[in-house]
């Protein structure tokens, strides 16, 4: 088990944003599921990404990684070159590719580890009921599969996951006849839904968008194979703006001002809590600002809560994180962990059922804390460390391996100070 200490310190440079976690897996399977060739520039091999890679591949799809990215040849119709599928801990990989893996009609075992195997797929469940596909499950993973996924209507929650809607959205235009996605709730992380209606456009897949109640599929579509480079990752980005704000100058680089990420709010809830913030061409550049407490709404941005959370923490006033329930059912449950965590380095953070009351701190103490196996949550207790008047020790800082491996390598080129050891062997 891999434990980082931290030494405080500002933060201060300039750091290019690793591509968009949720860009690659979209952009992977679409090529994946193209007839000919497609170049994916700007990849970086996190667990997640490899964990989708393994899985098309063993859907029939060929992936080589070169100097700049992926080069793939789709497999159109898909065939089983592997009874399993093991998603590690993504759960993007698990539920983008249970209905398309249901375009094959062969039997597939889907495994997983940690958190993963009980992560919620009940809205799948009640497809394979309705549908008559043969699936065996206890309540997570393993799960196997045999059966055709069929055209139709699609009920689906939008308050669970917006995972399950995606992963419908990439299988069903290549069924024969039309189908729909409605959505039963009001929809959360719709950001999410319109990387992957973008991606879709981007591969010749035509879906239309009922004002996000209903999403309408074309049968008998075909994904066209292309060249795309995915763009700079604002959920990491968030990481590194905070750093600025709290200590330090900070420049993030390969950024697209235009994006629909949904995370691009982080940009918008920095200037309202009065941080300085600019943007010019792809970079966005923060400083060190006083900012001060406001409500925030994660119902669109739940992987922001982690950072959220600790700019809470170290500024005026009180923050109150909403609609967040959704994160206790994430890597981690989120809202106990970031709030635990944050106790122990001396901060005031309260949880409630559906979000985070947070008093905030000049300063915050130090100590250990542990990452609850969560990249999320590691990264965010390295970026309060920032403002801690003791030195921070992270448990499991490994996790960050699952979506931004070479994140305590940016950490110390923007001059942060980090001893890294294996738990049993530190000096």
């Amino acid at each position: 088990m891999n434990c980082v200490r931290i030494t405080p310190s500002k933060l201060q440079g300039k750091v290019k944003i690793p591509p968009s976690k949720s860009l690659c897996h979209r952009a992977i399977i679409a090529a994946g599921l193209a007839s000919g060739i497609s170049h994916i520039e700007n990849v970086i091999f996190s667990e997640d990404i490899t964990a989708t890679c393994n899985g098309m591949k063993a859907l029939g799809v060929e992936i080589q990684k070169n100097r700049s990215g992926l080069v793939i040849k789709g497999a159109q119709p898909l065939h089983l070159r592997e009874e399993e599928i093991n998603c590690i801990e993504s759960g993007s990989t698990l539920r983008f590719l249970i209905p398309i893996a249901l375009l094959t009609g062969e039997k597939i075992t889907f495994q997983g580890r940690g958190s993963l195997t009980s992560r919620p797929l009940t809205p799948y469940y009640k497809i394979f009921e309705k549908q008559n596909i043969y699936y065996s499950s206890q309540e997570g993973l393993p799960l196997t599969l045999q059966g055709y996924l069929a055209p139709g209507d699609y009920e689906i929650a939008g308050n669970i996951s917006s995972q399950f809607i995606t992963g419908l959205l990439f299988a069903l235009p290549l069924l024969e006849g039309d189908s729909r996605v409605i959505i039963t709730t009001e929809l959360e992380s719709k950001g999410y839904v319109d990387l992957t209606l973008d991606v879709l456009r981007e591969f010749f897949i035509r879906v239309e968008n009922r004002r996000y109640r209903e999403f309408y599929i074309p049968g008998n579509q075909k994904y066209v194979a292309k060249n795309y480079k995915v763009e700079g990752d604002f959920s990491q980005a968030a990481f590194w703006l905070a750093a600025g704000i709290l200590g330090g100058q900070v420049e993030c680089t390969d950024l697209n001002r235009n994006s629909l990420q949904g995370d691009k709010v982080i940009v918008d809830i920095i200037k309202e809590m009065g941080g300085n913030i600019s943007i010019e061409g792809d970079t966005i550049t923060t400083r060190a600002s006083r900012t001060k407490g406001i409500t925030i709404d994660a119902s669109q941005c739940p992987d922001l809560v982690p950072i959220l959370t600790v700019l809470g923490a170290l500024s005026e006033g009180t923050t109150e994180i909403i609609n967040a329930g959704r994160l206790r059912i994430k890597e981690s449950d989120r809202l106990k962990a970031i709030a635990t965590e944050l106790n122990k380095l001396g901060a005031e953070v309260k949880e409630e059922s559906e979000g985070l009351v947070i008093h905030g701190k000049e300063q915050l103490r130090g100590g250990t804390v542990d990452s609850w196996n969560d990249h999320r949550i590691a990264m965010a207790l390295s970026i309060a460390s920032i403002k801690c008047t003791e030195p921070v020790e992270i448990i499991n800082s490994g996790a960050v391996k699952k979506s931004y491996p070479e994140f305590f390598k940016d950490f110390l080129m923007l001059g942060g100070i980090v001893n890294e050891w294996s738990m049993g062997a530190k000096d």
